[in-house]
């Protein structure tokens, strides 16, 4: 879907707020980068695979950094806009290259694909602010994030697929 009319705003309203509430739920902070691990990923992954890259971009970033905002991580606000709407918008984007077949394997490739973004995204923000120590401290956090993403997103995404008729 690469259009953006009045459904695809709503869809990306909804599905930032969703992807705010799932990253507010669980935050396990990490000290040496103050960045947190959550389960937020999973919704961007549902955002992206089943609604494309737009929707992807905006619910994403937005909605990833507006769980920073609200949970006092500050700081990160700029840079998980950026990280986590491109995580969306890469997930997105390799579903609509194989929009034909939709196949369990280009979900699985979209995962891996974003969700290294999110990994190397953070490791060279938190290498920049922190060092590297700090930075190879929090990756396994970040890499145990992209696992659960795909883990949960992907089969959720498929039943709402399903369930909407897309």
């Amino acid at each position: 879907m690469l259009r953006f009319g009045t459904r695809e705003i709503a869809i990306s309203a909804i599905m930032a707020a969703l992807i705010c509430a799932t990253t507010l739920l669980i935050q396990l902070p990490v000290p040496a980068t103050q960045g947190f691990f959550n389960i937020g990923d999973a919704m961007v992954m549902v955002a992206a695979i089943t609604f494309g890259p737009i929707v992807g971009f905006f619910a994403g970033g937005v909605g990833s950094s507006l769980a920073d905002l609200i949970g006092g991580w500050h700081v990160w606000v700029p840079f998980t806009l950026v990280i986590k709407g491109l995580e969306g918008f890469i997930a997105g984007s390799i579903m609509v290259l194989d929009d034909e077949n939709n196949s369990v394997k280009t979900k699985i490739v979209a995962w891996i694909a974003a969700g290294a973004e999110m990994v190397v995204g953070y490791f060279l923000v938190q290498y920049y602010m922190y060092g590297l120590g700090a930075a190879l401290t929090e990756m396994p956090f970040n890499i145990l994030q992209m696992a659960v993403g795909g883990i949960v997103g992907i089969p959720l995404s498929i039943v709402i697929a399903q369930r909407i008729e897309l």
